[in-house]
């Protein structure tokens, strides 16, 4: 588990203040997040391409005709946002449970999961210190999450603490490398060791080293996703937990 009150040579904030303020970033952006083409789904063809991706690499649900494949999976989707991924990979046919460390996203993810009468239970947690048993779950997703950790190897192993032997974990991850800071993160970016994000070949050995193992991987070029163009590298990234 996480020591909330650590300091480090990285920036000397503690745990507890760098994450108060990235809870007040989010919770700042959840009215418009789901604006940017990049972060919600803004009309069928974009919908259908991420429901590909993402019925490919949760391997049940359904296919694109609606039949059973395979069977029913517990997932966990941590830093659920607005719960636009929770959505899809409910629409897949999965048990879906979103959690999130901002409340004002979790406000939006429910009333999203009401108006489309999806059941998926969300709840306020940190990714770091889930409030959740071990081995609940078959799958656990993240989208674009690691990078807002102060501790990401220690949300690396509390994923492997929830998940099932055999268990795998997605991410949907990629590298920014921004010029500069923006917001909240001015203050903080130097207590986060992934900021920006990470080359695919960086993040795969963090995940070898907390553990888990037949990584694989795929790039997440297609404009269609992001509603344009990528401007940055974007990727899934899975491994499995043994057994």
């Amino acid at each position: 588990m996480t020591n909330s009150n650590r300091t480090d040579d990285r920036g000397g904030s503690s745990d507890t203040d760098v994450k108060d303020l990235v809870r007040r970033h989010w919770n700042g952006r959840a009215a418009t997040f789901d604006d940017a083409s990049h972060h919600g789904i803004h009309d069928a063809e974009q919908r259908e391409r991420w429901l590909s991706v993402l019925r490919e690499w949760t391997g049940a649900g359904s296919d694109a005709a609606g039949d059973p494949r395979d069977r029913r999976a517990r997932v966990l989707d941590v830093g659920c946002g607005t719960g636009v991924i929770s959505l899809l990979l409910s629409e897949l046919g999965h048990d879906v449970t979103g959690v999130d460390f901002a409340p004002e996203m979790l406000e939006r993810a429910r009333a999203k999961a009401s108006a489309a009468d999806r059941s998926i239970a969300f709840c306020r947690g940190d990714a770091e210190t889930l409030p959740l048993p071990d081995d609940a779950f078959e799958l656990v997703t993240a989208r674009h999450l690691v990078w807002t950790l102060p501790n990401p190897e220690a949300a690396l192993a509390e994923w492997r603490r929830v998940l099932e032997p055999g268990g795998r974990v997605a991410l949907l991850e990629g590298y920014w490398d921004h010029d500069e800071p923006w917001d909240e993160y001015e203050a903080v970016h130097g207590d986060l060791p992934l900021y920006d994000g990470r080359p695919v070949d960086e993040l795969r050995g963090e995940l070898e080293r907390a553990g888990y193992r037949d990584l694989e991987h795929e790039p997440l070029s297609d404009p269609v996703l992001w509603g344009r163009e990528p401007r940055h590298e974007y990727y899934v990234l899975a491994g499995t937990v043994p057994e």
